[in-house]
């Protein structure tokens, strides 16, 4: 079998750090500048394509074998989303053993416990735990 189809080893799986944060907002930030100005020149033509989830990517069902298997140290813990539609979302992954994916957001819960504080982490591993 071809390897290109069937990776053994893959890097898609990158933690969810606040530098990866920071990047979503310079994202989310770049593009309400992009709209702004789409808008202002085409203020009547608003036929542009929109970015949809991946199917396969969604929330509550098995992370296919396309992107091969999850190291140890990352079950459990978040990561950046492999979803090019949540590339500008302030959301993050979990995948837990048995490969399930669950998505959360990055704002703050409660107006208080950011995404990286250790009560929510906790809390994290709790729901995805199987």
């Amino acid at each position: 079998m071809d390897p290109l189809f069937c990776p053994t080893e893959t890097n898609n799986f990158r933690p969810f750090t606040p530098e990866s944060l920071a990047a979503i907002e310079e994202r989310i930030a770049e593009k309400k500048k992009q709209q702004a100005t789409v808008n202002q020149k085409n203020k009547n033509q608003g036929d542009e394509e929109k970015l949809t989830p991946q199917l396969d990517l969604k929330t509550y069902k098995k992370l296919p074998s396309l992107y091969g298997d999850v190291p140890a140290e990352l079950i459990g813990e978040p990561l950046e989303d492999l979803d090019p539609y949540y590339s500008d979302h302030k959301t993050f992954m979990v995948i837990n053993k048995r490969r399930t994916i669950f998505r959360f957001t990055a704002a703050p819960a409660l107006c208080i416990v950011g995404p990286f504080n250790p009560v929510r982490k906790m809390a994290i591993k709790v729901l995805t735990h199987s």
